[in-house]
């Protein structure tokens, strides 16, 4: 499994289309196997989804992501997961195998 997180200067980037790169940690289990840093194409609406399943992504883990966004991952068979907050990938990955994730509201739904 691999679950893509947008990332800024290492952390959660509150909004995926704005992030800087693309942390892809592979998880089997709950083992984290590694992260990757991804460049991500230019931001348009529609290319990230697609993209992110082309890398192989299962889950994406957001701040914030409007409605249309959402409905895109889920057409490409990602599960969206927003509202965490802004930690190092593994840290989320490492509290969503868990089951404590914490996730609060979508940072683009005020």
């Amino acid at each position: 499994m691999k679950i893509a997180i947008p990332t800024a200067q290492g952390k959660l980037c509150a909004h995926f289309g704005h992030c800087e790169t693309f942390a892809m940690v592979e998880v089997e289990g709950r083992d984290i196997l590694g992260t990757e840093q991804l460049d991500p194409p230019p931001h348009e609406p529609g290319v990230l989804p697609r993209w992110l399943a082309e890398q192989g992504a299962n889950v994406i883990i957001a701040g914030g992501m409007g409605q249309r966004a959402q409905a895109l991952f889920t057409q490409q068979g990602i599960e969206v997961v927003v509202g965490a907050a802004p930690e190092a990938p593994e840290k989320l990955v490492e509290n969503w195998l868990e089951g404590r994730l914490e996730t609060g509201q979508n940072a683009c739904d005020h």
